[in-house]
């Protein structure tokens, strides 16, 4: 299929990319949950969803949910909290009415799967894998109703099965999205990728919550609520490279996201691609100004395409997570 945004035939694109065998004309991935159905910042004057190799469309769950009662985004310093509780219409009108509505000319469209359940995982997952998308992301940071809540993706075990569930579900490429929030994101990687995950999504957001002073009550109306932007950029960047050097071997590519605006250190540390959600809130235009950044980048020190950038962090040793600081 012929995209919009491709290069002309003569002209090679340094930006375009195989992932999972899909052809991404740009590293940037728009993430879940911050442009909608694929339709929120194409309002915006200037804005193109033909500027990002892929676009995450909105968490899903099988049947329609309201959602969080507010507040349920809250700005923090350097950073964003958010407690929407998945509020979308419910899988089978994300399928029937929402994607025939899209262009999938203008970018690759990624489905994002959540469920309180592994059965839900596996029947929006059947759902996604008879249309036209191009590939689905598991986000495992949803609550286990069956566990007593605790969230899939905080223990490996229970990450391997959703994915081991959804792999036999679909044909389609399939993106685990990782939770920082959880005590080794490494093995995580190894186990979901043993299940059958083809890529990863590293970090989901970091939890977080803020207090009203003068209530002395919680400000988001789930109490909790994950942290974006900037403010986790640091943590992002380490869980990239260590997932990062348990991915390599297996050929498996990461999406790399958390405060991300300056997408070099992430592709360096190991990310294939770059997930921008927060940053759009302040900059609708950031994803070209990002594009032509790393052009610029690739020209001055002699990379001929995005790929070759990939994972060229130099370090003495491995990573140690007890090592001393301060």
């Amino acid at each position: 299929m012929l995209r919009m945004n491709a290069a002309r035939d003569d002209v090679k694109n340094p930006l375009e990319f195989s992932f999972c065998g899909l052809d991404f004309a740009s590293p940037i991935v728009l993430l879940s949950g911050c442009v909608g159905f694929g339709e929120e910042y194409t309002r915006v004057e200037g804005f193109s969803n033909t500027d990002a190799g892929a676009v995450v469309l909105k968490g899903t769950t099988l049947n329609p949910r309201l959602g969080n009662a507010p507040h349920r985004v809250f700005e923090t310093p350097s950073g964003m909290l958010n407690a929407i509780g998945l509020q979308n219409p419910g899988a089978n009108h994300v399928v029937h009415k929402v994607l025939p509505q899209l262009d999938f000319t203008e970018t690759r469209f990624i489905a994002n799967v959540c469920g309180s359940t592994i059965e839900e995982y596996v029947e929006v997952t059947q759902r996604f894998d008879q249309s036209p998308i191009d590939a689905i992301e598991i986000n495992i940071s949803c609550p286990n109703v069956k566990e007593g809540g605790v969230a899939f993706g905080n223990y490996p075990e229970a990450s391997a099965r959703v994915v081991a569930a959804c792999r036999a579900a679909t044909r389609k490429p399939l993106i685990t999205k990782l939770s920082p929030n959880q005590t080794d994101i490494r093995e995580n990687a190894r186990r979901c990728i043993e299940a059958g995950s083809d890529a990863l999504a590293v970090i989901n957001t970091v939890m977080g919550m803020a207090i009203d002073v003068e209530t002395r009550r919680p400000i988001i109306g789930n109490v909790q609520g994950g942290l974006s932007g900037p403010a986790i950029k640091p943590i992002a960047l380490l869980k990239v490279h260590q997932v990062y050097e348990i991915a390599r071997p297996h050929r498996v590519p990461i999406i790399g996201q958390g405060g991300i605006k300056d997408a070099l250190e992430f592709l360096i540390a190991g990310a294939s691609a770059v997930g921008i959600g927060t940053a759009l809130f302040y900059d609708p235009m950031v994803c070209k100004k990002i594009n032509q950044g790393i052009a610029e980048y690739l020209r001055a020190h002699g990379f001929a395409n995005v790929a070759e950038l990939v994972g060229t962090l130099s370090t003495n040793a491995q990573i140690q997570d007890c090592a001393v600081s301060g």
